[in-house]
């Protein structure tokens, strides 16, 4: 009896420690949810991460944007401006895995009536690394491009991005808001479950 208590409780404790936590995040004008990724807070600067402050951005930061391209497998592409003085760390961080090849093969794996989401390196909406979360006063418009983060505000996910479909303003000030689709959004809209990324071009 011992003996089968200390396996159960060791089947446990291997179970828990390798479960990722995941939030529900729902838009309130739909009544599907769908889970956003989350890692540890202890895995980011030693877990010393304070409430990102929300930053002002002027029209004056988001001129010379970056241009990227996103093509898919089914030939479907769009453009996205991103704003690296709007989020910075966010932007490096996202062109540095564009300009590897990172996202080729990846698939969209989210798809609901006001917003897709795609990055994922498992495909599950699990997967993916952490990343400081840059606030600002952007608004989540129509086109707007996002990162997907947890329950802590602090931390996002450094691999997953969302494109919101229709204006999604309850996100304003609550997840990082990078850039905004700029050419191409009537095929964003045609986005699928599994949908995969073909290549991306830095412009």
């Amino acid at each position: 009896m011992k003996k089968l208590t200390l396996c159960l409780m060791l089947i446990s404790a291997i179970f828990l420690t390798g479960c990722s936590h995941t939030e529900e995040i729902q838009n309130p004008s739909s009544t599907e949810t769908s889970t956003s990724p989350s890692a540890s807070i202890e895995s980011i600067k030693g877990g010393n991460l304070e409430i990102p402050q929300v930053l002002k951005v002027s029209p004056e930061m988001l001129k010379d944007p970056t241009q990227v391209t996103i093509t898919l497998e089914n030939d479907l592409a769009f453009t996205t401006s991103l704003y690296p003085k709007a989020a910075p760390k966010t932007v490096e961080n996202f062109l540095n895995k564009f300009s590897s090849g990172y996202y080729n093969n990846l698939k969209f794996h989210r798809v609901e009536d006001w917003v897709v989401q795609g990055g994922d390196p498992l495909g599950t909406g699990t997967g993916g690394g952490d990343i400081q979360t840059e606030l600002n006063n952007l608004s989540f418009k129509k086109g707007a491009v996002g990162v997907a983060r947890a329950g802590d505000i602090r931390q996002s996910n450094d691999s997953q991005f969302f494109i919101v479909t229709t204006d999604s303003t309850f996100l304003d000030k609550q997840y990082t808001n990078f850039g905004q689709v700029t050419k191409g959004m009537e095929d964003v809209v045609k986005i699928q479950i599994g949908d995969k990324i073909k290549s991306v071009t830095i412009e």
